[in-house]
């Protein structure tokens, strides 16, 4: 159920926008598009009702006119003198305010007055029904440019709509078949009940064009907005990126060792602190300000340390020699000693030679750490493996070797003295920590732009809990990797060391019944004429694998 809701969440994030810019113009623009949607729908509805309300004061006035006296059929329409009782009408016949009993009230009514086009006029008979009803439809202009309208009888099906419109005086929209849509009202007076309806066609367009214009505007002001606004807000961003650049190179330095040189900083232009990004770069720098005087408090404490162990070391070769020397000198002395005596001077000497390991392997870290130069030259590590092998064979008859070399040459660019310790170490690692019986083979292959030399062996592999540290210095698991043999628990750590300094690296694999590591070293170019390995090489791979 969890793993729903996260990949829900993940979906939604994955839909939202990432960059602020983009979130902070999408969000403008679409508080534009709301406030315009705002004002668009409260102006379309304002107007609505305001045509509508017009529409309405149309209807009533024509339905009293209507409903009331001849006089009140003919309105003010100048282009047929209409207005005027002593002008004729514009077909030249008398224009007498009493002629609707000539004519009928409801034809005069569409034709004489200020009648729009298609208004309805309809007289209800006694029972109820529409009688006769009419629409007002263009004929002609005259010479002045109005309209001349002509009564034409609308269909049973007409009638039938416009009776069933109430009769309560009030507008009331209706559909009248082959029409449009009307605004009809129900209106009585002394010359009978009529219905008198004009069409909301007008409003409808009108409201229509309103629409259009406002979504065309708001459409194209949102482009605009759109535009100008991802213009703005990345001008206004622009610290911000420079801020973001300046904490992206500092992430990219490699702080974690060595002698570090904080140089970066967000610049004076985008760190001032009256601006919301500019306390963002200030707050920066004094954040690294601390981090440069905190990587200088280490690295000064790390010379010193490295220096201490390096004048340590030094100092001590001397006395221990001396320790040695008196050792093997008072033993092979003349004088007859006893043989607790002599027990307890090869304990001195063998204490001394180990103490003196020590001090030379930590002397060798200390000019590691200190980043000295190394000898580099090209170097073939199929001789190198060979040797190393060799030696541990003579030192641990008791276990298994094999050789996996291939026959071109393995050449990288290194210091071959210092390869060769990594070689030893590696060897004496595996020899020391595994019991007799034990298989270890030497494996060099390439991969890659890398050459890499396994050590693989089965023994009881390398505790869990050892595992991550394996190469730290001094670094110990249980008793059966305790340092009876002589182990100064410096090894790897140089074999680590060593592999950095050469810009390679050194990783270890170990279950039960199989433990690997690999010294990767970058490849040099192989020679197009490049010659196998010698034939004594061949005979030290041959007695390796025999004397295994």
């Amino acid at each position: 159920m969890s793993g729903r809701r996260r990949t829900r969440a993940q979906k939604r994030r994955g839909r939202q926008p990432r960059t602020l810019r983009t979130r902070l113009v999408v969000s403008a623009v679409a508080l534009i598009a709301v406030v315009c949607a705002v004002i668009g729908t409260v102006t379309t509805i304002a107007l609505d009702q305001h045509l509508y309300k017009q529409l309405k004061d149309q209807v009533t006035d024509a339905g009293q006119r209507l409903s009331g006296p001849p006089s009140n059929l003919r309105g003010a329409n100048p282009g047929d003198g209409s207005q005027d009782p002593s002008k004729p009408n514009a077909d030249g016949a008398p224009n007498s305010a009493d002629d609707s009993s000539a004519e009928d009230r409801l034809d005069i009514f569409v034709t004489r007055g200020p009648t729009q086009t298609k208004t309805i006029a309809a007289e209800l008979g006694t029972d109820g029904g529409v009688d006769k009803a009419v629409v007002a439809a263009e004929e002609s202009s005259n010479s002045a440019g109005f309209q001349r309208m002509k009564a034409v009888a609308l269909t049973a099906g007409q009638k039938a709509v416009l009776a069933s419109v109430a009769k309560d005086g009030k507008p009331h929209t209706v559909d009248v078949p082959g029409l449009s849509e009307y605004y009809v009202m129900y209106v009585t007076g002394g010359h009978g009940s009529f219905y008198v309806g004009l069409p909301t066609e007008s409003v409808t367009n009108t409201i229509n064009t309103l629409i259009l214009v406002e979504v065309s505007v708001t459409g194209a002001g949102l482009i605009a907005a759109g535009i100008a606004g991802s213009v703005i807000v990345g001008l206004a961003l622009r610290p911000l990126r420079k801020v973001a650049a300046t904490a992206t190179r500092v992430s990219e330095l490699p702080l974690h060792t060595g002698e570090v040189t904080l140089y970066e900083r967000v610049p004076e232009s985008e760190s001032d602190p009256h601006t919301e990004v500019g306390q963002v770069g200030a707050a920066l720098n004094r954040m690294l300000d601390h981090i440069h005087g905190a990587l200088h408090a280490r690295q000064q404490s790390e010379m010193r340390v490295r220096q201490f162990v390096a004048d340590a070391s030094h100092e001590l070769r001397t006395p221990l020699a001396s320790i040695r020397g008196y050792a093997e000198l008072t033993r092979r002395g003349r004088e007859e000693t006893g043989p607790d005596t002599r027990h307890a001077l090869g304990r001195i000497e063998s204490e001394a030679g180990r103490m003196t390991l020590l001090v030379e392997d930590l002397l060798l870290l200390a000019r590691l750490d200190a980043g000295r130069p190394l000898q580099h030259e090209q170097t073939d590590l199929v001789p190198l493996v060979i040797d190393a092998v060799s030696d541990a064979r003579a030192a641990g008859r008791g276990h298994n070797w094999r050789l996996e070399l291939p026959e071109e040459p393995a050449l990288v660019s290194a210091d071959a003295a210092r390869l060769q310790q990594v070689m030893v170490n590696l060897f004496a690692n595996a020899r020391t920590h595994t019991p007799p019986g034990t298989t270890v083979t030497a494996r060099v292959h390439r991969h890659g732009p890398w050459l890499c030399v396994d050590v693989q062996d089965d023994g009881p592999g390398i505790p869990a809990d050892l595992l991550p540290r394996v190469f730290e210095r001094f670094a110990r698991g249980d008793s059966s990797r305790s340092r009876s043999s002589g182990s100064t628990g410096l090894g790897l750590a140089i074999v680590q060391a060593v592999a950095a300094a050469h810009g390679g690296a050194v990783t270890v694999d170990s279950v039960p019944g199989r433990t690997v590591f690999t010294l990767h070293l970058p490849a040099l170019a192989l020679e197009t004429s490049w010659q196998p390995h010698s034939q004594a090489q061949h005979s030290a791979t041959t007695w390796v694998q025999q004397g295994a």
